[in-house]
């Protein structure tokens, strides 16, 4: 008689399949309905532990997938008779401390930046007072805490500067751990921005009554917060229904707008609000911040290196952050060097940009067609080429400043048909075919 099916396989099996009904009794052949891509796995598993069964059954998964025929006979499922676990029985056992510290991938062989999870997260400020380079802010979040108050906010300037950041360690002072997920609710306005949202989401939060108190014995506010991320995403119908919402529920409710640009919010939230614009990190404040996370993560960079990636995020820290996390991935815990940065960002070498600029010079069209050709071949944006084109052209001593002028005009023009979806070839083909009129009339 033929051995009965694992009880893995009779669990995640339909009841109502003959299984049940027909093996155990010793019948040759039955139907077995495999319900789902467990089951059809598990089966399909105990087809190749029974090796010497005569008698077959059908398998019949119950998604797109062939049918599978099964021996009925002979093998054993606990015990494959070989020594070995059986593949029903066998569990990977989690690695142990030590094992996570060993051998290639490890944290130990490429630090701990390099696998742990979202680098921006784990360093992001836990107080205001950590809050970095945007003094004005810090100071008068600080008045507010001390006295468990807070206006409605609006938050605006380019990313990366700690926005979130602040508003999220202000509202954590504000709260405490234990009230925190119960105060505040934080929105993406990028991904939902309708009015809906708005009408559903926001007022129902905003209506709910607020109760408890702080564990440690501090003043606990008696409102709640809610954080739209990204709010000039949001639709002008939506914005318009927040006034309201805003003024009604503003004895329980404070709200927190956060933007890149302020022009795009509607002029009755921002008269609701009280604005605070937060400035591009400088670059000293960056390479102190990114050479502590390095010491703490063990990473290894150059002083060329950590410059450089100051210079490509741009002022924006959460990008420098994001970068150091992928050169430490790409080095394996080798040094960080400018080249690894350059290639981690995306931005063209320098040899590059003189490249162009020597083939503009050169007069020849035919020669500058040919260098277009290898920057698009070889994957370059011609997003990238345009911002670094513009430094290098502002910086460039040689050009009068009617020269820099237009040069800069037509960049400004291609920037606009690029984002509107021009053919990448022919809008660099027109930049450098005007950079090359202005480069030649020197000689």
């Amino acid at each position: 008689m033929p051995g009965p099916p694992p009880q893995p396989l009779l669990r995640v099996c339909r009841a109502q399949s003959p299984l049940s009904r027909g093996l155990h009794r010793g019948v040759p052949k039955a139907r077995l309905t495999c319900a789902n891509k467990t089951a059809y796995e598990l089966a399909a598993q105990w087809t190749r532990s029974a090796r010497d069964g005569p008698e077959v059954t059908r398998a019949v998964p119950a998604y797109s997938r062939p049918a599978l025929r099964l021996p009925l006979g002979g093998g054993n499922w606990g015990n494959r008779g070989d020594g070995g676990e059986s593949p029903a029985t066998s569990r990977r056992r989690p690695p142990s401390g030590d094992e996570r510290l060993k051998g290639p991938g490890s944290a130990r062989e490429y630090g701990e930046l390099g696998i742990t999870g979202d680098q921006p997260e784990k360093f992001r400020p836990k107080c205001v007072d950590e809050v970095a380079f945007q003094e004005e802010v810090v100071a008068v979040l600080k008045k507010s805490l001390e006295g468990a108050d807070l206006p409605n906010l609006l938050f605006y300037g380019p990313p990366g500067t700690g926005k979130t950041s602040t508003i999220l360690a202000a509202a954590r002072e504000l709260f405490g751990p234990e009230l925190f997920r119960l105060r505040v609710l934080e929105l993406n306005a990028s991904d939902e921005r309708g009015i809906q949202v708005v009408r559903e989401k926001v007022k129902n939060f905003a209506q709910l009554t607020v109760s408890g108190s702080r564990s440690d014995g501090k003043p606990c506010p008696p409102f709640k917060i809610v954080i739209l991320d990204e709010a000039d995403s949001m639709t002008s119908a939506a914005q318009a229904a927040l006034r309201r919402t805003m003024e009604k529920e503003s004895k329980t409710t404070r709200f927190c707008l956060i933007c890149n640009y302020v022009s795009r919010i509607i002029e009755p939230l921002t008269s609701r609000c009280s604005k605070f614009r937060f400035k591009p990190l400088s670059d000293k404040i960056q390479q102190q911040r990114l050479l502590d996370i390095a010491d703490k993560e063990h990473v290894r960079i150059s002083n060329e290196g950590i410059a450089y990636l100051v210079k490509v995020s741009e002022g924006d820290l959460r990008k420098a952050i994001t970068f150091l996390q992928s050169a430490t991935r790409l080095t394996g815990g080798k040094e960080i060097t400018e080249k690894v940065i350059t290639d981690i960002a995306g931005v063209m070498p320098a040899e590059t940009i003189d490249g162009i600029f020597a083939a503009c010079q050169s007069g020849s069209f035919d020669k500058l067609e040919a260098v277009v050709k290898d920057l698009i071949d070889e994957g370059h944006a011609a997003t990238q080429l345009v911002n670094q084109f513009h430094d290098v052209v502002v910086e460039n001593d040689n050009l009068s400043d009617k020269q820099k002028s237009i040069i800069t005009e037509k960049l400004a023009e291609v920037d606009k048909c690029l984002a509107d979806g021009a053919d990448e070839h022919l809008q660099l083909i027109s930049l450098c075919a005007t950079v090359m009129q202005q480069l030649t009339q020197n000689c």
